[in-house]
């Protein structure tokens, strides 16, 4: 009897809820409730439906505190949204189809899945991504166009390799041990660092490729400044394979597509049911696939000069790195392909060579230099900065490029060493299929 008499109560109290709600707040009809809010409008009710039930001998339920709402039982909570969201749906005026419910699934957001995690590890992840979303924040430049810049190449992949760092720190703070991982995680953790390898040779193979274009560009220089009368003949054929040279595709850069399309494809990671220190890996590892994805994909459309596959990759809000990411991409993503509807993509430093090259190149041509004596000795000074400039960058990027290669290769071996000595995690076979498709860095 007593069930009768609760169900009543709550019909009775749901509906005065209900009702008043609607005709003192419009949030509800326009789905611009939070659960905070239906909270506040169901405390009331569920402490008097306590009180009714708690009438009868045989209910031994929890005491419900009229201030808290975070006490409040979820079994209840959740039972009376049900029952408020049913009378709000059939109380509406005609209106067009809508979804069941109107705010998503309130189950799951008042019970949500996953492990609880202790103090310890939720500092632990929340130091993580917290630094991650700093490095988001630093890779946003004032100056858009920064972003075509060696200089802020170099800065990306410091941040991609610091994280990467973190990653590892992470795993000996976590005191997770190759031996306790399950082996979708070791998956995980090889395709990733095989693919990035990948990729880094690539880059290497570029960078090499801009790195011999500058023997023309020296070259070219040194004729320049001799005795206009008798280089400027091979000063001109200098800057001609030098032109021809930097223009030449490489084609490894299009494979570098091909692999980050298997990273995004991946970018879901395993999920982890009875390991709190697990989640929190794959969590982590997560956020270093999405910042490592995005910085790739920015250098392929850069030395590629094409804009045509950039990703739009889309983050959920419960990471606390999210909106710096989304901020981040969406000014990186506007300004390449603005850019790119208004001229060819190009390194910074590049253009400002071929810019200066552009300006000489007629009086090399014509051998006129001696007619133009102050322009041509401002413009063979400018060229000597600028191609120091992109000498330098080229340099500079080149050694962060083989740093992370080094970073991302060691931490590779360590665990395949790790899983060598502890045979039961993975068989030999396999292991000897994910270190086979690594390759040599070029230089």
């Amino acid at each position: 009897m007593w069930c009768l008499r609760v169900l009543s109560k709550v019909k009775d109290l749901l509906w005065i809820a209900a009702l008043d709600y609607l005709l003192t707040k419009s949030q509800l009809r326009h789905h611009h409730v939070n659960m905070n809010t239906l909270c506040l409008i169901l405390s009331p009710t569920l402490v008097e439906l306590q009180r009714a039930a708690q009438n009868s001998r045989n209910f031994n339920g929890p005491q419900i505190s009229e201030a808290p709402i975070a006490k409040l039982p979820s079994k209840l909570l959740s039972f009376s949204v049900l029952i408020l969201i049913l009378l709000l749906n059939m109380s509406r005026p005609q209106e067009p189809h809508r979804a069941f419910f109107p705010f998503g699934n309130p189950f799951r957001m008042i019970s949500p899945k996953g492990l609880q995690l202790s103090p310890k590890l939720l500092q632990l992840l929340n130091s993580f991504e917290e630094t991650l979303a700093q490095r988001m924040i630093k890779l946003n430049p004032t100056n858009k166009s920064d972003i075509f810049s060696l200089s802020w190449m170099k800065l990306a992949m410091e941040s991609i390799s610091e994280t990467y760092n973190d990653i590892k720190a992470l795993i000996n703070n976590l005191d997770l041990p190759v031996c306790d991982w399950d082996e979708k995680w070791i998956d995980v953790y090889l395709d990733i660092s095989v693919k990035l390898l990948d990729i880094c040779n690539a880059f290497n193979s570029e960078l090499s490729r801009l790195n011999q274009g500058q023997l023309f560009l020296k070259c070219a220089m040194h004729n320049l400044e001799s005795p206009p009368s008798k280089q400027l003949a091979r000063a001109c054929s200098s800057v001609d394979g030098f032109r021809k040279h930097i223009h030449t595709k490489n084609p490894r850069l299009d494979k570098c597509w091909t692999i980050l399309d298997s990273l995004v494809e991946s970018l879901d990671l395993p999920k982890v049911k009875n390991s709190a220190k697990g989640k929190i890996l794959m969590r982590a590892m997560y956020g270093v696939k999405v910042e490592i994805v995005f910085v790739y994909s920015v250098f392929t459309a850069v030395f590629s000069g094409s804009a045509e596959k950039l990703f739009n990759l889309n983050v959920s809000e419960t990471y606390l790195w999210a909106q710096a990411f989304m901020d981040l991409q969406t000014s990186v993503n506007k300004e390449i392909r603005n850019t790119s509807n208004r001229k060819p993509i190009a390194l910074t430093e590049l253009e400002a060579v071929d810019v200066t090259l552009k300006r000489l190149y007629p009086m090399i041509q014509e051998g006129s230099a001696s007619d133009h004596e102050d322009v041509f000795q401002n413009s063979v000074t400018e060229l000597r900065t600028v191609g120091d400039s992109f000498s330098g960058g080229i340099e500079l990027l080149t050694k962060e490029v083989d740093g992370f290669f080094e970073i991302v290769l060691s931490g590779r071996d360590a665990l395949l060493s790790n899983l060598r000595a502890d045979g039961s995690k993975i068989e030999p076979k396999k292991m000897q299929t994910q270190t086979g498709n690594v390759g040599q860095v070029v230089r």
